[in-house]
């Protein structure tokens, strides 16, 4: 396996399988991590599938921006940074919302930051029981994104979602499950199994009536209304990244990282 293959795709009998290779880091977010994802993504749509699931090496699913990489950045160079990650993660998000068959999120550890939108895009969530969902915004003095406000009110409600984000709670997978947010919760060594029963379903319905479904499920409204709170998540991102505020954030949450 070369080391720079920071994404892994695998299509057997129908299903394709992206996983997220930075599992020294917790697959966190750089630039070239979501250069190969949106190519997997690109790739995959093109393909006669049953679904796709999305997946993460090692301890965690990912954990959002590497706001290591974010610190090494020079300021006055970190919104060009910021600018090209958080386009990138939105152009990921924006794809799996788009893709014509079911997505599968295998959430089996961390969740953390922007990388929810990824998990946000997608149609059935199968999350460890020991796995959790956080945004650590408030924390870093990053502004939101990956769907944090674009999204994720939508799905739980604003006052839940602002709990959470202000507060910076933790969303345990039981929770995440009656939010609304994980279709299912396992025993973290039968998440596969879960993922396969699904699959299994999925293979015994009408294709035409699956796609159908999953296109009326987000109607063109809706998707607009989620790009244009990508965007401005984006736009407001720029004009926190490179303040003092969040200089100080980010070297005190690496102190204790």
């Amino acid at each position: 396996m070369p080391s720079d293959q920071l994404v892994l795709l695998e299509i057997e009998n129908r299903v394709a399988r992206i996983t997220l290779n930075r599992p020294e880091r917790h697959n966190s977010l750089v630039p070239d991590l979501l250069a190969q994802l949106n190519d997997a993504l690109a790739n995959v749509r093109t393909q006669d599938l049953v679904a796709l699931v999305l997946a993460g090496a090692g301890r965690s699913f990912s954990t959002g921006g590497d706001v290591a990489a974010f610190h090494a950045v020079p300021r006055g160079e970190r919104r060009a940074y910021a600018r090209a990650l958080v386009g990138d993660l939105n152009r990921a998000i924006l794809a799996l919302i788009d893709m014509p068959f079911p997505v599968v999120a295998r959430v089996h550890g961390p969740l953390t930051g922007g990388s929810l939108g990824l998990v946000l895009a997608a149609d059935l969530v199968a999350m460890a029981k020991s796995a959790f969902i956080a945004p650590y915004y408030v924390n870093v003095g990053f502004s939101p994104d990956g769907g944090w406000t674009a999204m994720l009110p939508h799905r739980i409600g604003a006052a839940e979602a602002r709990a959470t984000q202000l507060l910076n709670r933790h969303v345990s997978a039981e929770e995440a499950l009656a939010l609304g947010l994980a279709t299912q919760v396992a025993a973290n060594g039968d998440i596969d199994a879960a993922i396969d029963g699904w699959i299994a379903t999925l293979r015994t319905k009408a294709a035409g009536s699956v796609r159908a479904t999953r296109a009326l499920l987000l109607p063109p409204e809706l998707r607009a209304a989620i790009e244009a709170g990508l965007q401005r998540e984006l736009d407001r991102f720029l004009e926190e990244i490179d303040t003092e505020a969040a200089e100080t954030g980010m070297a005190k949450f690496l102190a204790v990282a």
